[in-house]
């Protein structure tokens, strides 16, 4: 760090050093110093309007453009991550879930939606109570599916470039917790206490409400840039009794 902080200290110097010469060359041959001096101090006037229009400017724009980009990137990930754990944990929790005929029929995501269908849709998955009875035979389930993807869970966390997407970046976590939470409890499930079930249905609760929000998302996502994908997500519709992957 000092080694390249003295580098920059010297080539400035050499800059402004050049910078002076030229401007006492131009003095001592044409022998105007006042236009000389009077284009210096219009320049370095203009040189605030183009440190704002380059570096505030210019420079968010790309950064906002290249943050874009890196999130369409991500929605692959994000993609495999519905593909290998979310669907199948969105399915197992919808089959416990009081009440879930009232998200399912907001969810039910049709190839004529629009932004606004989709808006509703959640804004409905943010008012569902995502109120959960798992039975102990199927948290059991539940837990060892999680624990045959814990290899993969953690490697998605690795990822660096999911600190971009916070909200994805939450519902793993979620997840995880859940996954870590079910594996620590050696016993049968069935036997523990009901302040210790509600307490793991609460971890669930929490991991149900991040995947819906970030399934619609996800899905939204599809319609608009990879309508082939979305067809085939809308078909296999975690939240549709009657989904088929069979086209119809």
């Amino acid at each position: 760090m000092k080694k390249d902080s003295a580098w920059l200290f010297r080539i400035s110097l050499v800059f402004i050093a050049l910078s002076a010469f030229v401007y006492t060359i131009h003095i001592l041959v044409f022998r105007d110093a006042y236009h000389t001096f009077f284009y210096l101090v219009e320049d370095v006037a203009f040189l605030f309007l183009n440190v704002l229009l380059v570096i505030v400017l210019i420079e968010r724009l790309l950064a906002r453009r290249e943050k874009m980009q890196m999130l369409k990137k991500l929605n692959m990930v994000i993609g495999t991550f519905f593909s290998e754990v979310g669907l199948e944990l969105l399915r197992r929790f919808s089959a416990h879930a009081r009440t879930v005929d009232a998200l399912s029929a907001s969810l039910r995501v049709r190839p004529d939606w629009s932004h606004k269908d989709f808006q509703q849709a959640a804004a409905a998955a943010r008012k569902y109570s995502y109120d959960l009875a798992i039975p102990p035979e199927a948290l059991t389930e539940v837990k060892a599916f999680l624990q045959a993807k814990r290899s993969f869970l953690v490697l998605l966390l690795e990822n660096p470039n999911l600190l971009e997407h916070e909200c994805f970046t939450d519902l793993l976590w979620a997840v995880f917790h859940l996954a870590e939470e079910l594996s620590f409890r050696e016993v049968p499930l069935g036997e523990l206490p009901a302040s210790d079930y509600q307490h793991l249905m609460t971890d669930a609760k929490r991991a149900y409400a991040a995947t819906t929000s970030e399934w619609i998302t996800y899905v939204e996502h599809l319609k608009s840039d990879y309508p082939f994908l979305f067809s085939l997500a809308a078909r296999v519709n975690p939240f549709g009794a009657d989904s088929s992957v069979i086209v119809r």
